[in-house]
């Protein structure tokens, strides 16, 4: 039952790590590029939305300087990063090219999805590129980050891409064929993990520090898992280099391990917008935005609102309260407040008449707003 809930998933973030791509010290290895090309190709033409995050630019640009070793200063890193990404982009343009499927490159850090303003951006981006069948292809945008770039950044940032596009499924492959309850490589006796809650604390001890499974990236794999069951999105950690890999794990096989998320996606969402942030400001709602709130779980509109109240900007969560003050939903803001101020009582077509440019036809999208009960 819980590897059908793979099959049955409609978006991937699929994450493919450097000791996959990369050909021996001779800069990526093209073949298995196309592989998992082919793979993801398949999945499109079963309409799965896919979202590739990708490490490899700092081997790629490496090879492309001749360097043998791996530098220690954070700039050499950053301008290896800056130059293989060049490779890294034009290896997946080929390779989703032969499947007549267009791919897009996304660069981000981490500020990108902690701030709300560019958090909603990102997402807007990135939906909107799903939508037109593209393959966005994400990497941390290692030439700009400050914090030194560190193995296993890009687990974590697949984790948070996949609570940013609500991902149904959370794909990270490895070198090694998933999660064992010992390192396979010393202990003989140790055993693959089929599944298990990503929560579960008897994890910490399989991939502590103590062991080789924790230089091998596991530590990582496994915050990785628990970020995204926040959001509700299954994670598998599964061999990259097993033959059709992504095609046996989407027809439902019980390969590598399932770390499962212990929330649907839409109610873990819910809940974090419910209780994570600070509300910045309030929308003062007439009756009828109200009741469609209530009843139909719908976006709201700008024609809805009677009043802004507060000072807030694009991103930032509102209440969203009846005429007597009574909170009814709260949500991620579409515009700031000047600009809310502008639009209120106003239909979505007026938008771009009104401000000169339109970002959404919502004030609150129904995917950012939930109900106060």
């Amino acid at each position: 039952m819980q590897r059908a809930q793979i099959q049955q998933a409609e978006r991937w973030v699929i994450k493919i790590g450097s000791s996959l791509l990369t050909d021996n010290g001779r800069g990526l290895d093209v073949a298995a590029i196309g592989a998992w090309a082919s793979q993801i190709a398949v999945l499109r033409k079963r309409n799965i939305e896919v979202v590739l995050v990708s490490s490899g630019s700092v081997a790629e640009g490496m090879t492309r300087l001749g360097w043998q070793q791996r530098p220690s200063s954070v700039h050499e890193l950053q301008a290896a990063a800056a130059i293989g990404q060049m490779g890294l982009v034009q290896a997946y343009e080929e390779a989703f090219g032969r499947f007549d499927l267009h791919a897009a490159q996304i660069l981000v850090d981490h500020d990108d999805l902690s701030n709300r303003e560019r958090y909603l951006n990102a997402r807007a981006t990135l939906k909107t590129l799903l939508s037109l069948g593209v393959i966005p292809i994400v990497n941390e945008n290692d030439t700009v980050v400050t914090d030194e770039i560190r193995f296993g950044d890009n687990d974590t940032l697949a984790a948070l891409v996949a609570n940013l596009v609500e991902a149904d499924v959370l794909v990270l492959l490895t070198d090694q064929d998933g999660l064992f309850s010992a390192d396979p490589r010393h202990n003989k006796d140790a055993v693959l993990i089929d599944n298990v809650s990503a929560d579960d604390t008897t994890l910490d001890a399989m991939v502590s520090g103590a062991g080789s499974l924790g230089r091998g990236g596991m530590v990582t794999k496994l915050r990785a898992a628990r970020l995204a069951a926040r959001s509700g999105t299954q994670t598998v950690i599964a061999g990259g280099a097993i033959e059709n890999i992504i095609g046996k794990l989407a027809g439902g096989e019980s390969l590598g391990t399932l770390l499962l998320a212990d929330q649907q996606p839409q109610a873990a969402r819910k809940r974090w917008l419910a209780g994570q942030l600070q509300r910045r400001g309030e929308l003062v709602l007439d009756d009828g935005a109200v009741k469609v709130l209530k009843q139909s779980g719908r976006s709201l509109l700008p024609v809805g609102i009677q009043a802004v109240k507060g000072r807030f900007t694009r991103g930032d969560l509102v209440s969203c309260t009846d005429s007597s003050g009574n909170e009814i939903a709260r949500g991620l803001a579409n515009y700031n407040s000047q600009e809310a101020q502008k639009i209120l009582r106003q239909p979505s077509d007026q938008i771009e008449n009104l401000l000169g440019y339109k970002n959404e036809d919502e004030m609150i999208h129904r995917d950012n707003l939930v109900l106060v009960r």
